[in-house]
């Protein structure tokens, strides 16, 4: 079954919403978001919302299960990363950093030593500031992933 080329955000705490619209209308694909809170949608553009009930991991369960080998997906969950790579889904995260099945194993060691790590208070803090250049790798990410895709639907 072929699927229809389209964009899955994660989209709580996703900074790169309006980056996304642009570059979907541009090659005119259209853009999910999904999230536990209502948020408000761009005017005369393919960008559809669902509005999933509160509670860990339920937007994440959605999207999941959505995945498909068309869907880009946007998400910094590393996890949810996993699982829709399982289904054959480009995942870039919002820094555009692509998640791949040769990365992603790497990249959940990385985020559960980072937890155990906090957990015994050895280091503190997050992830560094969200940057132009997260912005711009971002874009290029995207934009490149959408080619790639079209390519391989033809």
């Amino acid at each position: 079954m072929s699927h229809q080329i389209e964009i899955l955000v994660d989209a709580d705490a996703c900074p790169v919403k309006e980056e996304i619209y642009k570059v979907a209308e541009r090659h005119g694909v259209p853009v999910t978001l999904v999230a536990n809170q209502f948020m408000r949608l761009p005017r005369d553009t393919e960008v559809t919302f669902v509005k999933v009930d509160d509670g860990p991991d339920v937007a994440d369960d959605h999207i999941a299960s959505v995945a498909h080998p068309a869907a880009v997906v946007i998400t910094a969950d590393i996890l949810l990363a996993q699982r829709c790579i399982e289904k054959g889904a480009k995942v870039i995260g919002s820094t555009g950093k692509p998640f791949t099945e040769n990365s992603i194993g790497s990249a959940v060691a990385m985020r559960n030593l980072m937890a155990d790590l906090r957990d015994g208070g050895e280091i503190s803090g997050g992830p560094a500031p969200f940057s132009k250049n997260d912005r711009s790798r971002f874009l290029s990410s995207l934009h490149e992933t959408l080619e790639k895709l079209k390519r391989e639907q033809r």
